[in-house]
């Protein structure tokens, strides 16, 4: 390996790089069944059902919200490496209703790599929790050949502002904040399909945090919000559905996409995510109304990406003018209804 910090490559010491690395779904529940639930009255989320984070009740005003997550690069840039990586941790304790308080580095690197590339994914991390309102305070690193890196983030939320994904209710309607297709996007540029103005507007939106959108969020009082990560759109819909216990409608067309996306789609790019999303996803997910492009951009893992949002469909317009009135990304893309699954077309 070439060790000028001008030269290494971050992506090509990845076999897979973002959150299009994480374990089966389908293989992650089975391994989870063998769990017993942790019988504790404060432990207020857990593994019955597991949520985007653990929540702990301190007393009657305040939980504690403790997450974790960590991926191989999906940038060259270090400083964008850093940045993202922290926004994806991050964003599990916006997807709580919760505000950041503390983080810790969990970071794996080959001892090869220029410390000045180090530096700077670190610093970067550091920057986004002190813009997400927290403090970076330590950490733990490791020897590995393939470069890791994220957070273990520390958060707070009220006991009863918790935002589960569990609390969708017929009557109600369905946002992302964010557009789809950053596994597509990455995959292009890889290959050399993706330009570099494409390329670039996907590391802003993985580097951009849910704190903005939750904050307009909070005074609303979602039924349930979870962030679209690893998953896909289609994955953590499912996971909505299920737990909630009711049937997602959502509107394809409606789908947002960062541009080039859905051109990447239909070359026939995908992620190694891709596969797995359908496994775990696609028995429960009915796609036949629609294009095998738009299917594409459903089960696309996504890094950092938006909050998936189901609140009383009345105070929907109410929501929109907020997040246009302070020039935030917003779009409604279905509905919840009586019934189980998820129905796309």
């Amino acid at each position: 390996m070439d060790t000028d910090t001008g030269k290494v490559k971050l992506t090509d010491l990845a076999s897979c790089g973002g959150c299009a690395a994480k374990y089966s779904a389908a293989r992650l529940e089975e391994l989870l069944k063998g769990f017993a639930p942790v019988e504790a009255e404060d432990l207020l989320v857990g593994l019955a059902p597991a949520d985007d984070a653990a929540v702990y009740r301190l007393d009657d005003e305040r939980a504690l919200i403790f997450t974790l997550d960590f991926f191989p690069p999906v940038v060259d840039d270090p400083g964008d490496y850093g940045a993202i990586a922290a926004t994806n941790a991050l964003n599990d304790v916006f997807a709580m209703g919760g505000t950041p308080l503390l983080a810790l580095s969990i970071a794996a690197f080959p001892e090869e790599l220029p410390i000045e590339m180090l530096a700077a994914i670190f610093a970067a991390a550091d920057a986004q929790v002190r813009a997400a309102g927290g403090l970076l305070a330590g950490g733990h690193t490791i020897r590995d050949d393939e470069p890791k890196y994220g957070l273990a983030v520390v958060g707070t939320v009220h006991p009863q502002g918790i935002w589960p994904k569990n609390g969708a209710r017929p009557g109600d309607a369905l946002f992302v904040t964010k557009p789809l297709g950053t596994g597509l996007i990455m995959s292009g540029y890889k290959s050399g399909d993706a330009g570099t103005q494409q390329h670039e507007r996907a590391i802003r939106w993985m580097r951009t945090l849910n704190k903005d959108a939750a904050d307009v969020l909070r005074p609303f009082g979602p039924n349930a919000v979870t962030d679209v990560t690893g998953f896909g759109l289609f994955g953590h819909a499912h996971e909505v559905a299920e737990r909630s216990g009711v049937c997602i409608r959502l509107e394809s067309e409606r789908f947002p996409a960062i541009d080039g996306a859905l051109d990447m789609a239909r070359r026939g790019l995908r992620t190694g995510g891709d596969p797995r999303n359908r496994d775990f996803a696609g028995p429960h997910v009915d796609t036949s109304e629609i294009s095998e492009t738009l299917e594409a951009l459903g089960y696309d893992p996504q890094t950092a990406g938006g909050l998936l949002v189901s609140l009383p469909a009345e105070k929907g317009a109410m929501l929109e003018a907020e997040f246009d009135a302070r020039r935030l990304f917003m779009r409604r893309i279905g509905t919840v209804e009586e019934g189980s699954g998820v129905v796309v077309e």
